[in-house]
């Protein structure tokens, strides 16, 4: 903030006021000058064009255009006129007069009676009428000054405000002293006193008016002060010491509160953080011990059901006490292989489930042609429903393409397309059905005719061990595959839902992202299929050799029973991964089924070898192993193996593998030979 001095105040006030009375004057003034001029040029103006209406009357009358040039020339005697026009009765110009230097138009057609400013000009428009009838219009375009003269007045006034406020300033500063001098002398004095504290000083008295009455008032009022400040200080030094203990003392006791206040909330605050983390950790515990009880309980009744029928069937089937008849023994031995089917498909969700959870599965997105995988899965599915004489309606080859993973897909198919059939009433239907919801979005439905579900069944759903509310049903089922399908269609970007009504049926839907198709290939592929075909033309039934390491005895007895069927296969076998090599390199198999836990050697160590040696490393390799965790699959795959089957041996899959491997081995070997004939 600035401070001014009362000099600087005064000399304020004077300019301030000589300011306002100037500009209220100079003002004044030039308002009404610039009113007079204003209103004399438009009387003059008014004056000239009834003058020139009246005097060419006559000649709009008689059609003489030359005599109202003539009245129109008079024009040039008023300098401020620039232009002027008379217009007919029907509005053409009649006549016209221009001032030297002018190049304005003329406007196209008059108005009616107008006087109006228009920038510097003015423009007005009179009609010239006789006897109530219109002859034409007069129009006049004089320059307006009132602009110009306006700055010219402002500048005169400028410079005669800032000749005035210059003569005001000098004699302001020159007589404001004789007022300003014993204030500034009594201030001086003041600023003294306060700086130093010395109540002794005196302002010195140079007027008798006013100033110098002041003056003696604030001697006074020091010599007074003065006394005053010496008992003060005595009665505030003492007070100032007391003040100063009691302080110490306060200070000692607020610190020591606060010290125990922080101590205090600091314990307080551990005590209610670990009791809610205890809280946590123990309903955390008592959840995950409720749900893997619960999880167990579940799985271990579903793993006894199948379990109970093999080993009861089994121990019927090899007692001698309970003999059988053949049909017996064929019944007993479907029903074992029926449970055993229905544990390894157990075991393979509970795996699957125990993935998904665990956020270990890995998928491989592309493009899926919803046509070939829904006549994929319609074949599948199809044996199983003309058992229950269930008609099956699909689609016309869709043309939609999905981005998703076709073997995680197909397995989301085949669920809900085995669950529909399942659940469903004899002689019903299952209706699949696609559609496209969105730009970039299609919707699969599977729909069947069974009794339908309850909406708390809906709710429970998607649980492990939910069997569509069938649980105390017939139907075999995990009750965990829908829980795998829900989160399979969630890692591939989609959605799936249900709907269902009690005794009409349930529709299931996914919604899958579109993508644009692959352009198939037909190049190596085609080529291999074609000298594949040849090959199999020129030696249906050639024999093959198959080499089969496993150290299991049972193992070994199973496969050999499989390929006694094959009579296009000659067996042999190795029990370790040592004999398997040197058999390998002695008799060059046509392939060889690798057990990966092996005795000496593993397989995956065997199969290095054989690879590494050029008589060996062309014949592909099998593996044939119990373990069947996804990373284990790829592991064998990514070292080298052909193929990767796990046990228990689904035989038709067993067989397609060796066929396609023989297949595929046979027509590399026609390609090298047509290579190098």
């Amino acid at each position: 903030m600035i401070v001014r001095s009362i000099r600087e105040k005064l000399v304020t006030v004077v300019m301030l006021t000589t300011l306002a009375a100037l500009l209220v004057s100079i003002g004044t003034v030039i308002a009404y000058d610039l009113r007079n001029y204003h209103k004399a040029l438009l009387g003059d103006m008014a004056t000239q064009a009834e003058l020139i209406g009246h005097m060419t009357s006559a000649a709009l009358t008689f059609d003489d255009a030359r005599l109202a040039t003539e009245n129109l020339a008079l024009l040039r005697l008023r300098p401020s006129v620039r232009a002027g026009a008379i217009y007919d009765a029907k509005g053409a110009l009649f006549a016209s007069y221009r001032a030297p230097g002018e190049q304005q138009a003329f406007p196209v057609s008059p108005q009616n009676d107008d006087l109006r400013v228009s920038g510097d000009d003015l423009l007005l428009y009179r009609r010239v009428a006789e006897n109530g009838e219109l002859l034409g219009t007069v129009y006049l375009r004089a320059e307006y000054t009132l602009v110009a003269r306006a700055v010219d007045y402002l500048s005169i006034a400028a410079g005669v405000i800032a000749l005035a406020m210059l003569i005001a300033w000098l004699m302001t500063r020159r007589l404001g002293r004789i007022v300003t001098t014993p204030i500034v002398a009594l201030t001086e004095t003041a600023r003294e006193v306060v700086s130093t504290r010395d109540y002794s000083r005196r302002a010195p008295r140079i007027s008798d008016d006013e100033a110098g009455e002041l003056v003696d008032s604030f001697n006074a009022m020091l010599g007074e002060i003065e006394q005053r400040t010496g008992a003060l200080e005595t009665s505030h030094r003492a007070i100032a010491r007391e003040a100063e203990e009691r302080a110490r003392a306060q200070q000692e006791i607020m610190d020591l509160n606060e010290r125990l206040e922080v101590r205090v909330h600091e314990r307080t605050m551990q005590l209610e953080l670990t009791n809610a983390e205890l809280e946590v950790a123990m309903a955390a515990a008592k959840n995950a011990n409720q749900a893997k009880s619960a999880f167990l309980s579940s799985m271990s009744h579903e793993l006894r059901t199948p379990l109970n029928a093999i080993l009861g069937f089994a121990q019927i089937l090899t007692s001698e006490s309970l003999p059988s008849t053949l049909p017996q023994k064929k019944e007993f031995a479907g029903h074992i292989l029926k449970s055993g089917r229905h544990l390894l498909t157990l075991i393979n969700e509970i795996l699957d489930l125990a993935k998904v959870e665990s956020g270990t599965v890995t998928l491989s997105m592309e493009p899926v042609a919803l046509a070939d995988m829904l006549v994929e899965c319609r074949n599948m599915t199809e044996p199983l429903a003309q058992q229950r004489k269930i008609r099956m309606l699909f689609p016309d080859a869709p043309a939609a393409v999905v981005q998703a993973d076709r073997t995680r897909l197909k397995q989301v198919l085949l669920n809900l397309l085995s669950n529909a059939i399942k659940y469903n009433r004899e002689m019903g239907a299952v209706v699949c059905d696609c559609s496209v919801v969105t730009a970039n979005r299609v919707r699969l439905s599977v729909q069947d005719t069974g009794m339908g579900l309850r909406p708390e069944q809906i709710d429970a759903l998607f649980q492990p061990f939910n069997r569509l509310g069938q649980e105390n049903g017939s139907e075999e089922g995990t009750g965990i595959g829908l829980v795998v399908t829900r989160r399979l269609v969630e890692l591939m970007g989609g959605e799936i839902g249900v709907s269902s009504s009690v005794g009409v049926g349930t529709v299931f839907w996914i919604e899958l992202g579109l993508t644009q198709p692959v352009p198939s290939v037909a190049g190596e592929a085609q080529a291999l299929a074609l000298a594949a075909d040849h090959a199999e033309a020129q030696a249906p039934l050639a024999e093959h050799t198959l080499l089969y390491v496993e150290d299991n005895p049972a193992n070994l007895k199973l496969v050999q029973e499989i390929v006694r069927f094959r009579p296009d296969l000659h067996l042999l076998s190795a029990p370790d991964g040592h004999i398997g090599i040197e058999l390998a390199k002695a008799h060059l198999p046509d392939v060889i089924l690798m057990d990966l836990n092996l005795p000496c050697v593993s397989g995956t160590d065997a199969l290095k070898e054989l690879r590494s040696d050029p008589r060996t490393a062309h014949i592909p390799i099998i593996a044939l192993t119990a373990s069947a965790m996804p990373r284990d699959v790829e592991r064998g795959l990514a070292s080298g193996f052909s193929r990767y089957l796990t046990k228990p041996i689904n035989i038709d899959e067993f067989n397609e593998a060796i066929d396609s491997t023989l297949a595929f081995a046979d027509t590399r070997q026609f390609a090298q030979k047509a290579r190098n004939p």
